[in-house]
C-alpha cells in the first residue's frame, strides 16, 4: 500500500513536469497572468470604460500625515495612450464641498481651486505618470503586449504570512515590477519596482500594497491601496464605494467655465 502511494506520488510529479516541458519561463509568467485577469473579472476587467470611487486619500512625508481628505474620483479608460501619455482621464474631487480637484490628461494635469486652474509642477506629472504606467492593474488593462515586454514567473514564496506566487513583468526600457500574487485568489496583494533618477543619478524602491477587494459590479477591484517609496509611505487610498462602467457626469474632465489659468509653480 505505501508503495502504491508513492508511486502514485512520483507519476503525478512526473506529469506534471512533463507538462510543463517546453514550456518557456514567459509562457508560464503569462499563463500566471491570465488566471489574474480572469480573478479580476476577465474581460468585464479589460473592457472597463469607467470607474467611481468614494473614499478618503492620505499623502504622508517620511511615514507622518502631511494631508488628508475625502474624495470623490472618477476614472474614464481611453482606447490608447498617447506617446509620452496614458491612456486614462482622472478626476479627484477633494474635501466635504467638493471645491477643489485635481484633473488630469493623458497629457497634463491641472490642479483646480475657486482662484482658478494652475498646471501641476512637472516633476509632479512624471510620477504621475511613472506610478500609473508601472501599476499592475493599469499593466494588465494596457500593456501587457506591448512589444519587448517580457513576462518571468519566479515561484511561489511567503509574504506577511500569506502564500503568493511571484512573476516578474520587464518591458522594453528594461524596468522590472515584481508581482506578488495570493495564491489562493489569484489577485494582487503586492508589487514593486526601482527606477533610475536622471537628474540625481540615485535608485529609487517603489512598492505599493493591495488590499480588501470587493465586487465592484463584475471587477473585483483592491478597495484599500497603500504606496510607499524609499521605505517611506506617501499615500493611501481607502474606499467606501467602487462602481465600475456607470455614467460619468457630463463634462467631468472639462476645466470649469470661465476658470482664470494660473501659471505653473515650479
Amino acid at each position: 500500500m505505501m508503495f502504491r502511494r508513492f508511486l502514485s506520488q512520483v507519476l503525478l510529479i512526473a506529469a506534471v513536469a512533463a507538462s510543463l516541458k517546453g514550456q518557456t519561463s514567459d509562457q508560464k509568467g503569462r499563463e500566471v497572468l491570465d488566471k489574474v485577469i480572469a480573478a479580476l473579472g476577465g474581460d468585464k476587467f479589460l473592457h472597463m470604460q469607467s470607474r467611481v470611487a468614494n473614499g478618503r486619500i492620505y499623502g504622508f512625508f517620511h511615514d507622518q500625515l502631511s494631508g488628508l481628505d475625502l474624495a470623490q474620483i472618477y476614472v474614464e479608460y481611453l482606447d490608447a495612450a498617447p506617446k509620452d501619455g496614458i491612456a486614462l482621464r482622472e478626476r479627484e474631487l477633494l474635501g466635504k464641498k467638493r471645491d477643489y480637484s485635481s484633473l488630469f490628461l493623458p497629457t497634463q494635469a491641472w490642479d483646480v481651486t475657486y482662484r482658478g486652474a494652475r498646471p501641476i509642477p512637472d516633476e509632479d506629472w512624471q510620477r504621475y505618470v511613472r506610478t500609473t504606467r508601472h501599476d499592475i492593474l493599469y499593466i494588465l488593462r494596457y500593456r501587457l503586449n506591448e512589444p519587448g515586454m517580457f513576462v518571468d514567473y519566479i515561484g511561489s514564496d511567503v509574504y506577511l504570512s500569506r502564500h503568493v506566487e511571484i512573476v516578474e513583468i520587464t518591458d522594453a526600457s528594461n524596468l522590472t515590477i515584481r508581482l506578488y500574487l495570493d495564491h489562493n485568489t489569484m489577485l494582487p496583494v503586492h508589487q514593486t519596482f526601482t527606477w533610475l533618477d536622471e537628474k540625481t543619478r540615485m535608485r529609487n524602491d517603489e512598492a505599493t500594497e493591495f488590499g480588501k477587494y470587493r465586487d465592484a459590479g463584475g471587477v473585483m477591484w483592491p478597495f484599500s491601496i497603500e504606496r510607499s517609496r524609499n521605505g517611506y509611505k506617501v499615500y493611501q487610498q481607502f474606499a467606501e464605494k467602487v462602481e465600475v462602467n456607470q455614467p460619468l457626469p457630463p463634462k467631468i474632465f472639462d476645466l470649469p467655465a470661465g476658470a482664470k489659468l494660473l501659471n505653473k509653480v515650479e
